[in-house]
């Protein structure tokens, strides 16, 4: 059997780095209280210190927190609200998408023009709308993302179904009178899984990014809360004190996003040749 360590050493490097950043990112957001425990303390009475000042590696923002303890904590906040909301996003995307493309018919009509009623809003101010009328809260930013983002993954989704419908392999299951359901989720949707991961590996990046935005203008996350997003904007007004308060997390989040994107090309890559041989 082939060791993980052997397997990752013929990763393209690109795809080995992203592995072992989302990695980093997954430990701190499961364990951030361990690695951070003192993330939120303040101490108004230190305030804003520049890098390795007081023992502070990173130096501190205006409330006396500690930077890199704070980055490390809002890994939790980057990974779950985007996961969540490309899985929910793609699982609207496959349900619809999958009955669509091979019905057709009144039911597809309808599917299409909800995907076009979605796709017309403006998504950013919608969820600043929706979120502000319904008290803001990150969940529920994050709720309202997975309907914005389900449009997308419907047409892909419906796309691929479309295409693999008229293949011999359905065509055999249909004479054998096999079932709809079970052509549809049995047969139709493992080789469009491709499709589907790269999407939602590339949802998860979209997603961070969306999700980042709406805390840097105050929606999701409450104050003082660990996230990338807050603390961007947090650190816009220390960029003469400790510039390190707002290049850390806006780092953060175009790396995260770029290693899932990165990733995403790899896994599809990888499952298209699988699909493939089989």
């Amino acid at each position: 059997m082939t060791r993980p360590s052997a397997r990752l050493r013929r990763l393209p490097a690109t795809i080995a780095l992203s592995v072992l950043l989302l990695a980093a990112v997954a430990v701190c957001a499961v364990a951030g209280g361990l690695i951070a425990p003192h993330a939120l303390d303040q101490d108004i009475y230190t305030g804003t210190v520049g890098a390795g000042v007081d023992g502070h590696l990173l130096g501190t923002d205006k409330l006396g927190r500690d930077i890199l303890q704070l980055s490390l904590a809002g890994a939790r906040s980057a990974l779950a609200g985007p996961l969540l909301v490309a899985a929910g996003s793609m699982l609207v995307g496959v349900l619809l998408g999958t009955v669509a493309g091979y019905r057709g018919g009144l039911l597809d009509q309808l599917v299409g023009r909800y995907a076009d009623l979605v796709l017309a809003l403006p998504a950013v101010l919608l969820a600043i709308v929706v979120a502000g009328l319904l008290g803001g809260g990150y969940w529920i930013t994050v709720a309202v993302l997975v309907v914005l983002f389900s449009p997308s993954d419907v047409r892909l989704v419906r796309a691929a179904v479309i295409e693999q419908a008229s293949r011999p392999y359905i065509e055999s299951a249909r004479v054998l009178g096999v079932r709809p359901a079970r052509i549809m989720f049995r047969h139709l949707t493992p080789n469009i899984v491709p499709v589907v991961v790269a999407n939602l590996l590339l949802n998860v990046a979209f997603a961070l990014v969306a999700l980042s935005s709406l805390s840097y203008l105050g929606l999701g996350v409450p104050p003082g809360a660990p996230d990338w997003g807050r603390q961007l904007a947090d650190g816009r007004e220390l960029l003469g004190d400790n510039p390190l308060a707002a290049i850390v997390p806006g780092l953060l989040i175009i790396a995260t996003a770029t290693a899932v994107n990165l990733l995403g090309d790899g896994v599809s890559e990888a499952l298209d040749r699988k699909v493939a041989a089989r």
